[in-house]
């Protein structure tokens, strides 16, 4: 009998991932832990980032333990130093960032993680953010229910803008820009893509690849799509604003630090942008002097892109899936310590 624990939160719940693996795996022994997550905010505990929990609870938690499951356990050096029995862990997000891969590595547990779980919802909801801002319907919503009905909205200078016919820039082109692009074509946009690492056969039919130059020059509407490495922070500042057309649009749903938030504002305030929505922040929660807060012209989400009931149930499924690998002795699909196995 393999012991396993899931370590669920209020999102990924413990219960989706039991019943996926059960689903998956006879003869398990599984115990559920609920960890605090979203009701309290994930943030650092000891050497690892975006994690939920303590070290002292998961230690307990994991004593006798084969393989963990988990969202937003902390697997810290000190958890795997104190929970020998423990082999494979599965991370049920894109990236394991409350793992210490080094020391998961030096103690030979397997790390895997679930990258396109939330593909879909977070592409979806970036076209949500790119109609509501290029339509202003948070203000017009905000005006309406405050029990004011502003007949001005329909003067040429309020009203808002329509995709079909639009070029949508976007920078990045994995499982999110791919999604974006189709949806977009849709809406009877034209797309074009920025991403040196995308194979052009991947864009045929759906969107034209160019340089970044090109691309700014061309686009009504930017959307990002990029990982955050030390080439990509900051790639978009106040010189990549000012090559837009005027009247565009900035949308952001990969990560905060791509972008120079005080640049989006003055481009806002100088009207050379016509709106811009944003799903991350470079601090979250927002501070409260941010003048994110204060800009007309923006539409926000607390990061919740990737938040569906679908994203969950794929969390699940994926972990499960990677979990029946590790135990039948088959290679993992998404395996990011691979060195553990020689």
């Amino acid at each position: 009998m393999t012991r396993v624990l899931a370590a669920g939160d209020a999102f990924v719940l413990p219960g989706l991932l039991a019943a996926a693996l059960r689903e998956r795996v006879a003869g398990l022994e599984i115990a559920e832990l609920a960890l605090d997550w979203p009701d309290t905010p994930f943030g650092p505990v000891a050497e690892v980032v975006e994690a939920s929990g303590t070290e002292d609870a998961i230690i307990e938690a994991l004593q006798g333990v084969r393989v963990c499951v988990t969202q937003m356990a902390p697997i810290t050096a000190r958890v795997l130093e104190s929970c020998p029995d423990l082999e494979f862990v599965a991370v049920g997000r894109g990236g394991p960032v409350n793992v210490n891969l080094d020391a998961a590595t030096k103690h030979g547990v397997a790390v895997s993680s679930a990258p396109g779980r939330n593909a879909t919802a977070t592409a979806e909801h970036t076209i949500a953010l790119m109609l509501a801002a290029m339509r202003r319907i948070p203000q017009v919503h905000g005006d309406l229910a405050a029990g004011t009905w502003r007949g001005d909205y329909y003067r040429y200078d309020s009203v808002g803008l329509e995709l079909e016919g639009r070029t949508v820039g976007l920078i990045g082109y994995g499982a999110i820009g791919n999604r974006v692009a189709r949806i977009a074509n849709g809406f009877g946009a034209r797309v074009v893509v920025h991403d040196p690492y995308v194979d052009p056969a991947l864009l045929a039919g759906v969107a034209e690849p160019l340089g970044l130059p090109e691309l700014l020059a061309q686009a009504d509407v930017l959307s990002l799509h990029a990982r955050l490495t030390p080439d990509t922070r900051g790639m978009v500042g106040a010189a990549q604003i000012a090559a837009l057309k005027p009247g565009s649009v900035l949308v952001n749903c990969a990560r905060g630090a791509l972008v120079d938030y005080d640049a989006v504002c003055d481009a806002l305030d100088s009207g050379h942008l016509f709106a811009a929505a944003f799903d991350v922040y470079p601090v979250e929660p927002i501070p409260a002097a941010s003048r994110l807060l204060r800009t007309d012209g923006i539409v926000m989400t607390p990061h919740l892109a990737g938040a569906s009931r679908e994203t969950a149930h794929n969390a699940a499924a994926i972990t499960a899936a990677e979990t029946a690998r590790f135990l039948a002795g088959e290679p993992l699909l998404h395996c990011r310590n691979p060195e553990v196995f020689g």
